[in-house]
């Protein structure tokens, strides 16, 4: 059974290793899958690939030439998604207890399951528009598909609810459907989202603009009226 508590100082080296080993799986999901989303990028680099023949005349260059412009998205994206884990492994996941279980309005949970914390999510309080941030939510890549995630996601909610937030919003970079799925089946709605998103971490050079782009959706669930 998952049983949902919130965040002991013993946990942080298993909180610290699932949220490393979710954002890493981010790397090869947003230089390959996330592509998908994108077809100017898709026209752009199917130009370049003709380009390279029309340049060099060989068959054999204009066929590597797919495989170089993956590995370059490939290596930007790791790149970006390993600076921004540095930056977050030295901010908030670095002192939890400071981030959000002192802070009034905030707070940050695990899910256990056979005595083995599985699971994670934050909650932080926006005293500016009155809304709690649902932020930091990853779950062991071996617990997956068990309910987890949807428990730890309603236990944010049931928080909103209790310290009388009028809404809870949550930003995602998540290349995956599954995600966007979760979110909506807990009642969030998406309010837009941004493909020139700029993550922490980013330098925003040419080479890292043609070969890393990332779509950010953000979702609000309102639970009251202001």
């Amino acid at each position: 059974m998952i049983f949902i508590r919130e965040f002991e100082c013993g946990d942080q080296e298993e909180v610290r290793r699932i949220f490393y080993e979710g954002i890493m799986e981010r790397i090869p999901n947003t230089a390959f899958r996330g592509l998908k989303q994108q077809p100017k990028t898709q026209f752009l680099y199917a130009f370049l690939t003709v380009m390279c023949f029309f340049v060099t005349k060989s068959v054999t260059l204009t066929c590597c030439a797919p495989l170089i412009l993956m590995g370059a998205r490939y290596f930007y994206s790791r790149k970006v998604i390993q600076s921004y884990l540095d930056c977050a492994l030295h901010t908030d996941m670095a002192d939890i207890e400071a981030y959000y279980m002192k802070p009034t309005g905030s707070c940050f949970w695990v899910a256990v399951l056979d005595g083995r914390v599985v699971g994670i999510v934050a909650a932080q309080g926006r005293e500016d528009d009155n809304t709690v941030e649902l932020r930091r939510m990853s779950v062991d890549s071996h617990y997956r598909g068990k309910g987890i995630a949807k428990a730890l996601g309603r236990r944010v909610l049931e928080f909103a609810v209790r310290n009388n937030y009028a809404a809870v919003v949550l930003g995602t970079t998540a290349v995956k459907m599954a995600a966007h799925k979760l979110y909506e089946s807990l009642g969030f709605r998406r309010m837009g989202q941004s493909d020139d998103y700029t993550l922490p971490g980013m330098s925003r050079t040419p080479l890292e603009r043609l070969f890393f782009q990332i779509r950010y959706s953000r979702y609000r669930l309102q639970l009251r009226e202001e």
